[in-house]
């Protein structure tokens, strides 16, 4: 299978290298052209499956394990919309922690700072749920309702629960781990679509093919 970049079309630019001559050119990728998937297929949730990434996987790793191809990475990015692998995928663990250290400082701050509170679950007599879990609230945060089974006012004590740094910052990394990925079955169909999806469009500035635009000052994205 064809890696993304052989679907990213080609630029001829100006050349500023300091022997190079009026009307000389450089082609390069154009890798302001971003590839996507249809939208009929990108929003319709039967197309994919949930999958969770395990440990230090990157996108050709898991390519590779769903798909046998890891040059099919661009399909685990594209499925996800996944532009910036450095803030949108997980961490390596020893990344993740000398990230961690680089933000707060030292690991006092790390593991004891407060980051905010969020609140414990609250159910009336009949387990109806009254406060859901998670919601982030000041520090002294109590409620009051009343119970019509058992007709009575019922106030909580402070249902705060502080969140530390790490605990935040650690499902931040942890919820980029669920991603979904297009089921096998309609590999064919993304794969068939890139060509057409990447190239250029007759009319657009600087057109020379569709898969080669010239220009100095020009809209790369067309």
């Amino acid at each position: 299978m064809s890696n993304y970049f052989s679907y990213i079309p080609d630029l001829d630019y100006v050349s500023r290298l300091p022997d190079s001559k009026i009307g000389d050119y450089i082609r390069v990728k154009n890798l302001f052209k971003k590839g996507k998937l249809r939208e009929d297929i990108f929003q319709n949730l039967s197309f994919f499956e949930k999958y969770k990434i395990i440990g230090n996987d990157r996108p050709d790793n898991v390519a590779f394990k769903v798909y046998g191809d890891s040059k099919l990475d661009w399909v685990i990015l594209l499925s996800n919309n996944i532009l910036n692998i450095q803030s949108e995928w997980p961490l390596p663990q020893t990344d993740f922690d000398r990230f961690l250290l680089d933000k707060y400082g030292d690991y006092n701050t790390l593991y004891n700072g407060i980051h905010h509170y969020e609140t414990e679950e609250v159910k009336n007599s009949q387990g109806v749920t009254i406060v859901p879990a998670r919601l982030q609230v000041d520090a002294s945060y109590s409620v009051s309702y009343y119970d019509f089974f058992i007709e009575q006012q019922i106030t909580t004590g402070n249902i705060s629960v502080p969140i530390t740094n790490y605990e935040y910052e650690e499902k931040v990394d942890n919820d980029k781990r669920n991603i979904f990925l297009l089921k096998s079955t309609y590999l064919g169909i993304i794969i068939n679509d890139m060509p057409e999806i990447m190239e250029y469009r007759e009319g657009a500035t600087q057109y020379v093919s569709s898969t080669l635009k010239k220009g100095n000052n020009i809209k790369l994205y067309s």
